[in-house]
C-alpha cells in the first residue's frame, strides 16, 4: 500500500458476554443472548483474519450489545436493550463509562493520531446479518456500507464489490445492504470527525447462513473478501 494510506479493523459486536456484576439485568432474557440479538456470530472471527492480512490494529469487544450497542450514538433510542433500559440512570451511565466511552475514544484517537502522521485510514467495520428479519429474507451473502457521497468510500466499495464478483462469482455482494451505509453507526459517527479525504469508513457485513454453515465454504468467503479488499485497496488507489 502507499505510504500514506493504512488500515484499520474494528468489530464492535464481536461477542455475547456479559459481565457478572450485570447478569441480573438479564433474569428473563438469556435467550436473547444466544441469538442475532446477542452479537454477530463470525464477525470477529472475519476481524482478526483482516488484522492479519493488512498488518493492521484490531479494536474489538467482546461485550454483548444488549449490554449497550457500541455501533450506536449516545442519543439513539436502542443504545440500551430492553434488558438495560430497566437499570438505573447511575448505572446506565456506569456502563458508557466503563465500555462504551473507552472502547470508541481508543479507535478515534488512534485515527486521529494516523492522520496527524498524514496518513489516511482505511476504516473495516466487521459485522454479520441474520438472514431473515421480520420474516424478510435478506438476498445477498456480504454487504458493503458506506457513504455515497464520500467519494473515496464509493470507489473502494465498487471496486471491492467487482474484485468479489472476479474471485466469486456465486457469492451475492450488494452495497448499501441490508443496511444503509449512512445510519447511524461508529463510521457515521467518524465521517463527522475526520475529513473523507482521510478518513474511508466502511462496514463490512457477512450473511449469519454463511456463517453458522462452517467448513470450507466459509473459509472460502474470508479468504475471498480478504483478497478481494487488497485488490480493492490498490484499484481505488489508483
Amino acid at each position: 500500500m502507499a505510504r500514506t494510506d493504512t488500515v484499520l479493523i474494528t468489530c464492535e459486536h464481536g461477542g455475547n458476554r456479559v459481565p457478572p456484576r450485570y447478569r441480573r439485568l438479564f433474569e428473563g432474557h438469556e435467550v436473547l443472548l444466544s441469538t442475532h440479538r446477542g452479537d454477530d456470530p463470525g464477525a470477529l472471527i472475519m476481524a482478526r483474519e483482516l488484522a492479519k492480512t493488512f498488518h493492521a490494529p484490531l479494536f474489538f469487544s467482546t461485550i454483548s450489545r444488549l449490554l449497550i450497542d457500541l455501533n450506536r450514538s449516545v442519543a439513539h433510542p436502542h443504545l440500551y436493550s430492553k434488558a438495560t433500559s430497566a437499570a438505573s440512570a447511575d448505572e446506565r451511565q456506569r456502563i458508557l463509562q466503563t465500555y462504551y466511552l473507552p472502547y470508541r475514544a481508543h479507535a478515534e484517537s488512534h485515527i486521529a493520531a494516523a492522520i496527524k502522521k498524514g496518513q489516511r485510514i482505511n476504516h473495516v467495520s466487521s459485522h454479520s446479518f441474520t438472514p431473515v428479519l421480520d420474516n424478510d429474507i435478506r438476498t445477498a451473502d456480504i454487504g458493503l456500507l458506506y457513504d455515497p457521497s464520500r467519494t473515496r468510500e464509493r470507489r473502494l466499495c465498487i471496486a471491492w464489490q467487482a474484485a468479489l464478483h472476479a474471485i466469486a462469482p456465486h457469492l451475492k455482494v450488494r452495497r448499501n445492504y441490508p443496511y444503509i451505509g449512512t445510519s447511524d453507526g461508529f463510521t457515521a459517527y467518524l465521517r463527522r470527525k475526520f475529513p473523507g479525504d482521510r478518513y474511508v469508513g466502511i462496514e463490512v457485513e457477512i450473511n449469519q447462513a454463511r456463517v453458522l454453515a462452517g467448513g470450507r465454504s466459509w473459509q472460502a468467503l474470508r479468504n475471498s473478501v480478504k483478497l478481494a479488499l487488497r485488490e480493492a485497496l490498490a484499484a481505488a488507489r489508483r
